[in-house]
């Protein structure tokens, strides 16, 4: 039964992001559609059979029930109904084909257009909402053996300066750079030891991170306490927001990461903890041993037995996490940054993998992998699943745009040279191209899905 209730929540979760994208993107067409007073027959949300429908004035709203796309049916135009009975009649002036070329232009790109509107909506709305959450650089970097980033050259304790010229300067910064991943060349810059240095990533980074689920093998996580949960083991021995970890029982402490590891191999018991309490803290903790002084504040060591949490052990410790908010001016620029650098990375990302600087088959993802994805940000919470409807929506319109018979793009090609030869193409040749992209589109989702089983 649990398992059965996981697949639908799998399930519901995609439907529901899959839903609102296509809504969005087929109401660019029927409202600028509308606009222009062309007739508009149906609006699906989901291709047949049907599954509800109701008929208001002249369109009939459907919902279909294969949910992997959507379409809007408008009169005198050669689309998925194929219906070359209508196109064979004298055009009447309702119809798409009456229009002129640049109104059907605007009609055809509306989809897409909405789809980036509503991307931008998004970003805007977390920014506004959630703000931006991020570390203060507080030093150097934690580099994971036999990662990527080990590879390029990177050390732990290296200060990054600049990935591809753009500066880092804390952790939120961090994050957003590493967007950049995919550009190739990718430099890194550094400072090592007081020396500047610039190391270089692979050419197929997007396979390599899909090889590593994501992990470029950098953590900027530095040892600072930002809460401590009351009534934990930190709490009992005083441990405030601010201090910074040096050591636990035997183990030099740099990064968080190193705390996580500390208790990931953990079998019970007291052990002792040494940190550095800055001076801008006066309070002195019950019960710890003074050790020394150093520049960032007084060192104290004290014993703590950890609580058994699960299948682990915890101090009852957060990381410092400082959050940047927005008000609507600040949250508006920042969004559509976002927007922006994020369609960037994907049709990057797009390119690296259609033209072959990337491996094909491990990063083409299709439904399956989009349920999984979506289930997981759904998971996080509303943030992150927004945020992942948002990067689908980027990456729909950018695939509708694409030149391809069947797709938003490939209308637009028809329109484009429609309006420099002053001629429509005949309608067999756009009847059979529609039919050609079809089946390329058809033959493609079934790669993709076969693919995505393979992978699990």
């Amino acid at each position: 039964m649990d398992g059965i209730l996981n697949i639908f929540s799998y399930v519901g979760w995609v439907l529901l992001a899959i839903m609102i994208l296509v809504f969005v993107h087929e109401l660019g067409h029927f409202l600028l559609a509308k606009l222009f007073k062309m007739r508009v027959e149906k609006f699906s949300v989901g291709f047949p059979p049907k599954l509800i429908g109701k008929k208001v004035g002249e369109t009939e709203y459907v919902l279909g029930l294969t949910p992997l796309g959507g379409y809007v049916k408008i009169v005198g135009m050669v689309d998925e109904s194929m219906d070359a009975e209508t196109m064979a009649a004298e055009p009447q002036p309702w119809e798409f084909r009456s229009k002129p070329v640049w109104q059907r232009i605007v009609v055809i790109v509306a989809g897409v257009v909405f789809n980036m509107i509503l991307a931008a909506m998004v970003f805007v709305t977390l920014k506004a909402t959630y703000g931006e959450n991020y570390v203060p650089s507080l030093g150097g970097v934690a580099v994971a053996d036999s990662s990527i980033a080990w590879e390029m050259g990177l050390r732990t304790g290296d200060e990054i300066l600049a990935i591809n010229d753009r500066e880092v300067t804390e952790r939120a910064g961090l994050q957003a750079v590493e967007r950049s991943l995919i550009e190739s060349p990718l430099v890194v810059r550094v400072r090592r030891e007081g020396e500047v240095q610039s190391f270089s990533g692979p050419s197929d980074m997007i396979t390599r991170l899909n090889r590593s689920n994501g992990r470029l093998g950098i953590s900027y996580d530095p040892a600072v306490v930002g809460e401590v949960t009351e009534g934990s083991p930190a709490a009992s021995i005083g441990m405030l927001p601010g201090d910074h970890f040096r050591a636990i029982g035997a183990d030099s402490i740099a990064y968080w990461s190193d705390i996580t590891a500390y208790f990931a191999e953990f079998e019970g018991g007291p052990t002792s903890i040494r940190f550095v309490r800055p001076d801008s803290i006066s309070a002195v903790p019950a019960g710890a041993a003074m050790l020394g002084r150093v520049a960032e504040g007084t060192i104290y060591q004290s014993v703590v037995e950890p609580e058994a949490s699960d299948d682990r052990y915890i101090l009852g410790v957060r990381q410092i996490l400082r959050t940047r908010q927005y008000d609507l001016g600040p949250a508006v620029v920042a969004g559509l940054k976002d927007t922006w650098t994020n369609t960037r990375v994907i049709a990057n990302s797009l390119k690296r993998v259609f033209t072959g600087q990337e491996n094909f088959r491990e990063n083409v993802g299709g439904p399956i992998m989009i349920a999984r994805v979506t289930k997981e940000a759904a998971d996080a919470g509303p943030p992150f699943f927004w945020n992942i409807v948002a990067m689908l929506s980027i990456t729909l319109a950018i695939i509708n745009i694409l030149p391809i018979p069947a797709l938003d793009g490939g209308h637009l090609v028809f329109l484009i040279y429609e309006g420099i030869v002053r001629k429509e193409p005949s309608l067999k040749v756009r009847m059979v191209m529609q039919q050609i992209g079809m089946v390329v589109l058809l033959a493609f989702m079934v790669f993709v899905i076969f693919n995505d089983i393979l992978k699990l």
